[in-house]
């Protein structure tokens, strides 16, 4: 895991080492007070040399500005790498989560991996930007301060220096409860964003139906979670800072005693021990900011293991010998397809069905059946377990998923629209199209006429999912987006189900329209649209029970004709 963090710091070497460099800088200025102390108290002042008092004084605040200058240079650009860095993963994980399959969404919510991006990889920037400054620059003060304090009376230094064993035990034995704490911290934030997430998505549903007070109690039931997660952390980093700040007063104290003893007995000088007793926080200091900068390592160590969770996980992939298809003809084989969710019970069981070229296939049977499933398996979205689909006699699994999806065309009950204008939702059928295309897509499916009584026509913004626009209007958007796309196949997933019925007629001339000379898989409940079709499978329980066109399947008098009597029994008495 830390070669993966360290390769985030490549891009920015040249920062990175300049960084170092002025922290070490700011840590080598650090050691000349205490020895200008020291010299003052012992000789300049004793033997009153005010002149060299002042150049001393003088030298030592030109220091300073330099300090200054490069703790601004530290600041500054150690943020800006460790932002960079930041920005980096982040688009590492963004373009990795496009490539994860439909799987990882289905047990993975928003909110959970909206936290990874934000706050884990924030701590993960921090960490990158302090962790190496902290280490230097104590690592060096503890190295030079220990040097000098030896120098002054090296028995009164090993004695101080006796008491960092006690730091370092407690800090190893804190350590893993307060990583433990924290991760626990970081899973709970990731719930109540989850929680968010969802309530303010289905805030509509949640006034319609005035349950306001229970997604409150869904909330705080996260916000409890919370808040016990991070009373427990805040327990683990409270015992954390105490002991250790305990250990660091009983450094004082040692100083305090021990040096009057050495000063009593004659070991060392009043000048050296004033300047000890100075000098003695340069050595604590930095052993100090070693120790808290284990709650960053912390933070960051358990951000950075989240991301790697989400980089780690497996992303689609072609197989070796898939190849690109430029224009597939259309025909779709289903042989012996079985299939399910997470290893439970199987979905589809043994499906068989055969659609040719330029034919409307449809599928109709009780929900849960395995429709939708099938619909989701023709474009690779799943991995089937045993059997095959084929188009034009190539089994998918051996053309590039990117190929095979852009020769498929998809219109869902449930239709999602971007936050922004009318035309970028509709160029998401085909990025490249010109703006004549776009219009005439949005013809075909009979929305221009509406777009262009609007003040912005096709630049007019549509809100979160399309939220200004009836059911019927986001459902023409989507249709237009297929007509510019102009796939092969199509498949309607239960495309008009949510609209009214006058709705469903107009929406149905457009879909009429966008199934001409194209394969379609149209999924419906109102067999009202599906008459037509080629022919008719009724799924049930992952199986094809029934196939024919409907005059056959009628014939039958099984479960198609049941259903049929049972929605037309109104118009035919």
């Amino acid at each position: 895991m830390l070669k993966r963090f360290i390769s985030y710091y490549k891009p920015h070497k040249v920062v990175f080492i300049f960084d170092m460099l002025a922290a070490l800088a700011v840590a080598l200025v650090g050691i000349v007070y205490p020895i200008v102390t020291r010299t003052m108290l012992n000789d300049l002042i004793p033997n009153k040399n005010y002149r060299m008092v002042l150049i001393f004084g003088l030298s030592l605040l030109a220091l300073y500005i330099v300090r200054m200058l490069l703790n601004y240079f530290i600041q500054y650009y150690g943020h800006v790498m460790g932002v960079r860095m930041q920005a980096q993963m982040r688009s590492d994980m963004f373009r990795h989560l496009e490539k994860l399959p439909y799987s990882f969404y289905d047990n993975n919510e928003t909110g959970k991996i909206m936290s990874r991006m934000t706050s884990d990889l924030w701590e993960i920037s921090e960490l990158a930007h302090h962790g190496p400054e902290n280490l230097l620059i104590s690592s060096v003060s503890v190295v030079l301060s220990f040097a000098y304090l030896s120098s002054i009376n090296i028995w009164l230094t090993l004695i101080i220096f006796a008491c960092v064993p006690f730091l370092i035990l407690i800090a190893v034995l804190l350590r893993k409860k307060m990583r433990n704490a924290f991760m626990e911290s970081r899973k709970s934030v990731a719930e109540i964003n989850a929680s968010v997430e969802s309530s303010i998505s289905g805030i509509r549903v949640t006034k319609a139906f005035d349950n306001a007070k229970k997604e409150e109690e869904k909330f705080e039931v996260g916000n409890h979670h919370f808040m016990s997660a991070r009373d427990e952390a805040y327990k683990a980093m409270g015992r954390f800072h105490s002991m250790t700040a305990f250990i660091t007063d009983i450094f004082n104290v040692v100083v305090l005693i021990a040096g009057g003893f050495f000063l009593y007995n004659g070991a060392i000088g009043f000048g050296d021990y004033s300047a000890f007793i100075v000098s003695v926080n340069l050595f604590i200091s930095p052993v100090m900011t070693l120790i808290n900068f284990m709650e960053q390592y912390q933070n960051g160590v358990t951000g950075f293991e989240r991301f790697c969770e989400i980089m780690d996980e497996q992303p689609e992939a072609d197989r070796a010998d898939a190849i690109d298809v430029d224009k597939v003809e259309g025909k779709i084989e289903f042989k012996g397809v079985v299939y399910s969710y997470d290893d439970h019970k199987d979905v589809l069981n043994g499906i068989d069905l055969s659609v040719e070229k330029g034919k409307k296939f449809a599928l109709v049977g009780p929900s849960g059946g395995g429709k939708t499933t099938i619909c989701h398996l023709i474009p690779n979205f799943y991995e089937i377990e045993t059997g095959d689909i084929l188009i034009d006699g190539r089994s998918i699994s051996s053309i590039t998923k990117s190929s095979l999806r852009r020769n498929i065309g998809i219109v869902q009950q449930d239709i999602y629209l971007f936050n922004s204008s009318i035309r970028d939702n509709i160029l998401y059928g085909r990025l490249d199209a010109t703006d004549e295309e776009v219009i005439e897509a949005a013809k075909r499916a009979n929305i221009h006429d509406y777009i262009m009584t609007l003040e912005h026509g096709y630049d007019t913004q549509i809100g979160e999912r399309g939220v200004r626009l009836s059911g019927g209007q986001k459902q023409r958007l989507s249709i237009a987006r297929v007509f510019l796309k102009n796939p092969p196949i199509l498949i309607l997933d239960e495309a008009t189900s949510a609209l009214d019925n006058t709705t469903e007629i107009y929406i149905q001339q457009s879909l009429d329209e966008l199934c001409v000379g194209r394969t379609t898989i149209v999924v419906a409940h109102r067999l009202s649209t599906i008459k037509n079709a080629d022919e008719i499978a009724v799924v049930r329980d992952g199986k094809i029970t029934e196939q024919g066109t409907h005059d056959e399947l009628l014939a039958l008098d099984g479960e198609y004709a049941e259903l049929y009597r049972l929605q037309f029994r109104e118009q035919e008495k």
